[in-house]
């Protein structure tokens, strides 16, 4: 097996490869056919196909001088008012190698962007229209000031449809050799959380180990507990077993390394599996709410853990 970075490895290579947005890449497109586009602003959760997007209108509009006129700033890294009226400005100035009347300035996570450097960066893309399109990703739209977003053709991506999510796994595995099983299936889907880097991170990580992938694999690489562990605690405290779910649950957090807040994550998840009446569901997920802001005030977690539980055993003893 390679040893290149399968995040990298299996990267969009053209429009079709762009898996669970449809919509966005059918307007992209567009554009890019027609030669001529504005600034665009790509917003959405992580690992969603963002950089994917850009690359491959990138490498469409350019073919093979796609890297000479393609700046790829992360602005996480590169935040400050510098950055733009440096490196930005003077990519931004000079004329694009080929035919093509514009170069490209892609810029991810630029939420990250202090203010300062947002407004720099709105009189950039007005200054240089001529010479350079700039694409924005950000995972969150309100934290870009409205001049910008008024600028851009705004593209908001979704976490990827199970089904979506299923096809690569099933490209990837016929590529590498692998067998992943359905639940690897499943277990990959739930704890990816929609983010395909994280996803195929994962799956590598699993096929360095084995071959043959279940969701044991899966959720022992990803330190995650499988599910069946967290409804068995949530079970045992309805049921007023509260010494025992305890047990299991600190026992289940050292095993897999969980922090508080980790766990609280998969207890809201599992309490909508729970075989107990609508209004008592309702009445946990509050409980979740109030402990999880709790240990975010800083809280001992496992005094905050054990109230939980005892609000459980409450609970399934009324």
């Amino acid at each position: 097996m390679e040893s290149t970075l399968w995040t990298e490895k299996y990267r969009p290579k053209d429009f079709s490869d762009i898996k669970g947005q449809a919509e966005v890449v059918k307007r992209v497109k567009a554009f890019v056919e027609k030669k001529n586009m504005p600034h665009l602003l790509f917003t959405g959760p992580a690992g969603t196909g963002k950089t994917s997007l850009s690359i491959v209108i990138a490498k469409t509009l350019f073919g093979e001088a796609w890297r000479q006129n393609l700046l790829e700033l992360n602005a996480s890294d590169e935040r400050g008012i510098d950055v733009i009226r440096n490196k930005v400005k003077d990519f931004a100035r000079t004329r694009p190698i080929g035919d093509m009347p514009f170069k490209i300035i892609y810029l991810d996570e630029c939420d990250a962007l202090t203010r300062e450097a947002q407004q720099a960066l709105r009189r950039t893309m007005e200054n240089y229209t001529g010479t350079t399109r700039f694409i924005l990703s950000a995972n969150y739209a309100s934290k870009i000031i409205e001049p910008i977003q008024s600028r851009c053709a705004v593209f908001r991506f979704r976490h990827l449809d199970k089904k979506d999510v299923f096809d690569i796994i099933n490209k990837i595995a016929a590529h590498e050799g692998l067998h992943v099983t359905e639940a690897a299936h499943e277990a990959l889907f739930e704890v990816s959380e929609g983010d395909l880097r994280k996803l195929e991170n994962i799956l590598q990580s699993s096929a360095s180990i084995t071959n043959k992938v279940d969701d044991t694999t899966i959720y022992a690489v990803a330190s995650t507990a499988k599910p069946k562990d967290i409804v068995e605690i949530l079970m045992k405290a309805l049921k007023n077993d509260f010494l025992g779910a305890k047990q299991k649950l600190f026992d289940t957090m050292m095993v897999h390394g969980l922090s508080g807040v980790d766990i609280i994550k998969h207890i809201q998840r599992e309490i909508l599996n729970l075989p107990v009446d609508i209004r008592m569901k309702m009445h946990l997920i509050e409980k979740c709410g109030e402990i999880e802001f709790r240990m975010s005030e800083g809280a001992d977690e496992f005094i905050q853990l054990e109230a939980l539980l005892s609000q459980f055993a409450l609970a399934g003893g009324a």
